[in-house]
């Protein structure tokens, strides 16, 4: 065999195995022709992998989103807790009638410009323990769960700074998980603000009527005159307006409503020791 023969033999040699060092198929052609293809992983176990990597990343990444939101509400109350120290707030009903166009009427006054009767009225209608208790009056509360129907509390054993917490970041209908709710932003307000701050917030902020809110705007809406010029009894009624605003009227009370101001009126001419905490 002459040297040129030997070269030539030994070419198509060397280009086989060069193809099969490459990941060519045994026929020589490149991957994806001849007769030789590549071999599929099982009912296509490689996509469904494949795909299957990029659905828990688009839920993880959604989850954390919602867990940033979630963590920013649940901080909000407590930042605001902080602000309103100094700022006056605004209830969730305010901004409710600020979105449907209603507006509102309140006017903000320092509890100094209030008449001392009107905060001892609320008291000892609304929360007689408001001095001594930790923002949550657990005997109450646990009174009424105790009674309550599958619905849920027939009537809410509310404190004074439960009412606020209620007015000032949740809603009004009665349930569980508002209760729920309440209670550690109460307990948590209380902490923070003292009781006199409470009572200038809840005063400020309670609703007295439609789109009405707050003791000065009641005393001028229905007794033309501000509330540091109220009587006890203007105030008792004002107090025992605060169960049911849309329907009870201080200026033109209900029989009941009268009935239940006279009793709030007789507590406040004994309310002495229950209202030490309003005392500067």
């Amino acid at each position: 065999m002459s040297e040129g023969e030997g070269v030539v033999a030994t070419a198509p040699v060397e280009l086989y195995q060069h193809g099969l060092d490459r990941g060519w198929g045994n026929d020589g052609a490149p991957p994806g022709q001849g007769g030789e293809r590549p071999q599929a992983s099982p009912d296509g176990q490689a996509t469904a992998e494949a795909a299957g990597k990029g659905v828990p990343m688009r839920w993880r990444a959604w989850g954390k989103r919602l867990a940033l939101v979630a963590a920013a509400l649940a901080a909000l109350p407590l930042v605001l807790t902080l602000i309103y120290v100094f700022v006056p707030p605004v209830s969730t009903l305010m901004l409710a009638d600020l979105v449907t166009g209603q507006g509102y009427r309140r006017d903000w006054v320092a509890l100094d410009d209030i008449a001392p009767d009107m905060a001892r009225a609320v008291i000892m209608g609304e929360d007689g323990r408001f001095c001594s208790h930790d923002g949550v009056d657990w005997d109450s509360l646990g009174d009424v769960l105790s009674r309550a129907g599958k619905d849920g509390p027939s009537r809410g054993a509310s404190t004074i700074p439960m009412q606020t917490v209620k007015n000032v970041f949740l809603w009004n209908s009665r349930s569980y998980v508002r209760k729920a709710l309440e209670i550690p932003l109460a307990l948590y307000t209380d902490l923070v603000w003292s009781k006199r701050r409470t009572m200038e917030i809840y005063l400020n902020i309670a609703e007295l009527g439609p789109n009405l809110y707050g003791v000065e705007a009641a005393a001028r809406a229905y007794f033309n005159k501000p509330a540091s010029r109220l009587t006890r009894h203007e105030a008792a009624l004002i107090a025992a307006a605060l169960p049911n605003p849309a329907l009870r009227n201080p200026r033109k009370p209900s029989r009941v409503q009268k009935l239940y101001a006279h009793v709030i009126e007789m507590r406040v001419a004994q309310s002495g020791p229950y209202v030490k905490c309003l005392d500067r």
